[in-house]
């Protein structure tokens, strides 16, 4: 009898943008933001959002992180359509399915790291104790497990962004958003942070970043660049012209 061989399963889609516009209204001034991005992102992949200022890229960043809504269009996110979602819904999406990345770490400066990494968690209802264990195994994580009880003050830029990485790790998201994370960190500091995210997304994270500088960008193995609005280029890094 001849073996059956399975074919290797697809990846799953992590991120489904189906014609998704953004407008901002004033009165009754209408201001267009996004014209209609579709974009489809597999689990497991690690994607740039590149764009100048005022290409819409914070916007979509924004629609990504479930922080606003499209005014029209379709986001599905991890098999959820979040224009069904209510409020509580969609803030336990940004607790445990998105891990957030920001530019200027925001860390509470008067609370070890262990508890800033540990917080997430016990928003979300886990025991102190529980949400400490799995604090510190992030900041192992991240290569700082000896440093639970320094204040962020106590540490530097990178390792701040460190800690806010771990912070973003610690709900086990299904992906990590980071908006501009190299954005206060010197030249050597940001290529570490993202050697960091390199080893994260071959451990299996899906990692999506919004940046405007070609030597973050480049890390990543997919571009997804926007101008005014649209879709200019989505494809292999390999291909792009940063």
């Amino acid at each position: 009898m001849q073996a059956v061989v399975k074919s290797p399963s697809k990846p799953e889609v992590l991120i489904q943008l189906t014609d998704v516009r953004k407008s901002y209204f004033s009165a009754e001034v209408e201001t267009p933001v996004l014209h209609g991005i579709t974009v489809t992102i597999q689990q497991g992949e690690f994607v740039a959002i590149m764009g100048q200022s005022g290409s819409g890229k914070s916007t979509l960043m924004n629609i990504l992180g479930c922080l606003d809504t499209p005014t029209s269009g379709s986001y599905v996110l991890n098999g959820k359509e979040t224009a069904q979602l209510n409020d509580n819904e969609l803030a336990k999406v940004r607790n445990q399915t998105i891990g957030f990345v920001f530019q200027g770490f925001n860390l509470l400066k008067r609370m070890p790291l262990v508890e800033n990494v540990s917080l997430p968690l016990l928003y979300a209802g886990v025991p102190m104790n529980e949400a400490r264990r799995r604090g510190t195994e992030k900041l192992a994580q991240t290569g700082l497990g000896a440093f639970t009880k320094r204040l962020p003050n106590q540490i530097s830029g990178g390792q701040q962004q460190r800690v806010a990485i771990a912070r973003a790790l610690v709900c086990e998201p299904a992906l990590i958003l980071a908006d501009e994370p190299t954005g206060n960190l010197d030249t050597t500091t940001s290529g570490e942070i993202m050697e960091l995210f390199t080893r994260l997304n071959s451990e299996g994270m899906s990692i999506l970043i919004v940046t405007h500088e070609p030597d973050v960008a480049k890390y990543a193995k997919r571009l997804v660049r926007l101008k005014d609005g649209l879709v200019t280029y989505d494809g292999p890094m390999a291909d792009a012209h940063l």
